[in-house]
């Protein structure tokens, strides 16, 4: 098993990194940083900043992912024994391992290694959400018919905690390492935009959903935006082109299959973008026939999808490369993490024989600190 070669050369033999994971996990505290700390200590990004920035890393990340190792080991249902969660524990104790073993960090090369190393830890979990997916797929075979995807609250309450925590690991290590470019582009800090145009990150999260969609059903709803094209503010646009991708595509696919066999010309999907003084909002408006009462409650579970699923059960190694057009149940739940993280929120509102509004609030302030689970 995996696990055990995770262990192997760990300091105290076999059990030694188990030890010292949880130790970290259970006695350690995490410390949280704000979207406008990580702008304004980035924006200096010289030598001694950067080394300040590793030696606060080579500290907290041991300490969040020990956390999330120690949950790992034990989950509800027999869920840490599925092969697809052992593996992703594997890539956690690895990464906590390579960590904790690098010596303390005291000059600017000890720094460049250093960041050397979380870049290709980030590229070690780069495959974490699918993975986790298909250790949800091997628990739900296993299951009876009788439990209640809702009685498996513990489950969802892990998966939120999980997902919080790695979008935060790979927000820290990703700013980190992007402060390195001797070439930013202007405005840029790190992974973050000063003077973002949400408008311009909705209209190229809106194009790839669309060719997502066209490729899957041959033709593709407009999408159709409304706001002040010179309204800008800082934000991550991969984490707001994500969740608007998310969002649209949603909608498309209602779209899609409702008009499909219509002879009516399927209705575009509207996305408004509002500036509030505490809030940027985007709501995404479909006129897809939208969600019965009953299934409210469910789309943000990650244990719930109404398409087919993706993910091919005799695989052990999900292909994350494809973005699928639908199926994995996790595109709503993870978005609304993402949304959280900067102190922000994603509600869904649906009239049942209309159509389906999503509101993602962002808050500009950007003075919340990350949610640290």
């Amino acid at each position: 098993m995996g696990v055990k070669n995770a262990l192997k050369g760990s300091g105290g033999g076999g059990g030694g990194v188990l030890e010292e994971v949880q130790k970290w996990g259970e006695t350690m505290k995490q410390t949280g940083v704000s979207l406008r700390y990580m702008m304004e200590f980035g924006s200096k990004p010289n030598d001694r900043n950067l080394l300040i920035s590793a030696q606060f890393l080579h500290k907290e990340l041991p300490i969040r992912i020990a956390r999330r190792a120690t949950e790992l080991q034990s989950l509800p249902y027999g869920l840490s024994h599925k092969p697809a969660v052992l593996t992703v524990l594997d890539w956690y104790l690895d990464s906590f391992r390579d960590l904790r073993s690098f010596p303390e960090i005291k000059d600017k090369n000890d720094e460049l290694e250093f960041t050397q190393m979380i870049k290709m830890i980030k590229v070690r979990h780069n495959n974490v959400v699918p993975t986790m997916a298909l250790g949800l797929q091997q628990l739900k075979k296993d299951l009876t018919r009788k439990i209640h995807y809702m009685d498996l609250d513990e489950i969802h309450q892990f998966l939120d905690r999980f997902y919080m925590s790695r979008i935060g690991i790979r927000m820290l290590i990703g700013q980190h390492v992007a402060l390195h470019d001797p070439n930013p582009p202007p405005h840029v800090i790190g992974y973050i935009h000063t003077k973002m145009s949400p408008l311009e990150v909705a209209r190229n999260a809106s194009e790839d959903a669309r060719s997502i969609c066209m490729r899957e059903y041959g033709s593709a709803p407009q999408v159709n935006i409304y706001g002040d094209p010179n309204f800008t503010f800082p934000y991550v646009p991969p984490h707001l082109h994500l969740m608007v991708f998310e969002l649209v595509k949603n909608s498309l696919r209602a779209v899609q299959e409702q008009f499909m066999d219509s002879d009516k010309i399927a209705p575009p999907v509207r996305i408004i973008v509002a500036d509030g003084l505490e809030d940027v909002t985007i709501k995404v408006s479909d006129e897809g026939g939208g969600i019965p009462r009953s299934g409210l409650n469910k789309i943000f579970t990650y244990l719930y999808s109404t398409a087919k699923d993706p993910l091919d059960e005799q695989s052990d190694t999900p292909t994350d490369n494809i973005a699928t057009m639908a199926g994995y149940g996790y595109g709503l739940p993870i978005s609304r993490m993402y949304a959280r993280y900067f102190g922000g929120d994603l509600q869904i509102i649906s009239m049942e024989g209309y159509g389906t509004d999503a509101y993602l609030h962002l808050s500009r302030l950007g003075d919340s600190q990350e949610p640290l689970p």
